[in-house]
């Protein structure tokens, strides 16, 4: 493509320019993808270097062609764009952005590609509407999310893979943990909304404990997220904000911009939000909720790690275990991407690894015993 002047940022006076940001546009319409085109092609940031009209011919290219960002479509034939997301980033470690007539602001479609790894999603508009500020849009996006920086890459790169030897025998893990819960702690990321639909939907509505939710998601999707999440499970939830009481059978969302803390003033615990930077380098992080919940109920603290990208979760999972408290995980075979929950598996910082559904069945036995009340199937109890 031809050379255009850079965009600002990227001028002679502040060095040599990076080189261009390798995309590769997936949608069936010929149409969109030639608008798209010609959109990027007077931009020196971008290089298109492979266009699909399916997400399996998107997955085919992967496999020899390197791309830094994918603009993907939802609605297409074969497999969808939503349904396929998670492969197209494990197949390239590669950031997407949806760009589809679904992805309203805050619409369901958009949460779902926020929480199975999209960067970002754009509603597409229109026919005849393509130009202007869209245009404008799509180049500022593609250039905010193509120079951030990626710290889950490498990480997801060897939880997915190295792993996957060790998890043929039995992993090891921690002894169960009995007594009353305090408090539910979940960490999930890249493929979160499903694994939490699958966990609530198994999880009593008696298990009235408070419940935090760190997920990965910018902080201008959290509010549709939590009516999501409250739709799912039949429960309560909402954005946390410094000050916020646990309470039974509330569930507390961490903001997209600060990790949820925690403050206790006799038998009153209150939401602290942190802003410090994390190990893991994610915020929201689900490490200084999991430091939070040991150090606030120890042996009451359940720690939950679901399907998410890179280490989230591993470095606080064992300091929770030796408070006392307990942490389940999810297994590969049901995770979009079993990097979370892989990391803490593969470490020996869980009581059990399973499928989501399993682990709330647990934690109502746990709950039951605790109480003493009889053990009743959950559809009956919901």
């Amino acid at each position: 493509m031809t050379a255009q002047p850079a965009p600002s940022g990227f001028s002679a006076a502040t060095g040599p320019a990076p080189r261009p940001i390798r995309l590769m546009l997936v949608d069936d319409s010929v149409v969109a993808r030639s608008i798209f085109q010609r959109m990027l092609e007077p931009h020196a940031a971008f290089e298109v270097v492979a266009v699909a009209h399916t997400a399996d011919q998107a997955l085919e290219k992967l496999a020899t062609i390197g791309v830094d960002i994918i603009l993907l479509d939802v609605d297409m034939p074969g497999t969808d764009g939503l349904t396929a997301l998670p492969r197209l980033i494990e197949a390239s470690g590669a950031r997407v952005l949806v760009i589809s007539s679904s992805c309203d602001v805050g619409g369901a479609a958009a949460v779902r590609a926020m929480t199975l790894g999209a960067a970002d999603t754009l509603p597409k508009p229109g026919a005849g509407s393509f130009g202007g500020r869209f245009a404008d849009v799509l180049a500022e996006t593609l250039l905010r999310i193509g120079h951030a920086p990626n710290p889950a890459l490498p990480d997801t790169v060897a939880i997915r893979v190295e792993p996957l030897a060790p998890v043929q025998r039995p992993l090891p893990l921690r002894p169960p943990v009995a007594g009353p819960i305090g408090c539910i702690a979940i960490g999930a990321s890249t493929g979160g909304l499903h694994a939490l639909s699958a966990f609530f939907r198994a999880l009593p509505l008696e298990v009235a404990v408070p419940i935090l939710i760190t997920q990965h998601l910018p902080a201008s999707f959290m509010p549709y997220f939590a009516t999501q999440i409250a739709d799912i499970a039949g429960r309560p939830a909402r954005v946390a904000a410094d000050g916020d009481r646990l309470d039974g059978g509330m569930m507390l969302i961490a903001p997209g911009d600060a990790h949820l803390g925690l403050m206790r003033s006799g038998v009153v615990v209150r939401v602290v939000l942190d802003r410090a930077p994390a190990a893991s380098g994610c915020l929201p992080s689900v490490d200084p909720m999991f430091d939070a919940v040991a150090a606030t109920y120890g042996p009451g603290g359940v720690g939950v790690v679901l399907s998410g990208m890179g280490r989230d979760g591993a470095l606080a999972a064992p300091r929770l275990c030796e408070a006392g408290g307990e942490v389940l995980a999810q297994d590969m075979a049901t995770s979009a991407v079993w990097g979370m929950p892989g990391a803490v598996a593969v470490a020996g910082d869980t009581a059990g690894v399973m499928e989501p559904a399993a682990i709330a069945r647990r934690i109502a036995r746990r709950h039951a015993a605790a109480h003493r009340v009889p053990l009743r199937d959950a559809v009956q109890w919901r």
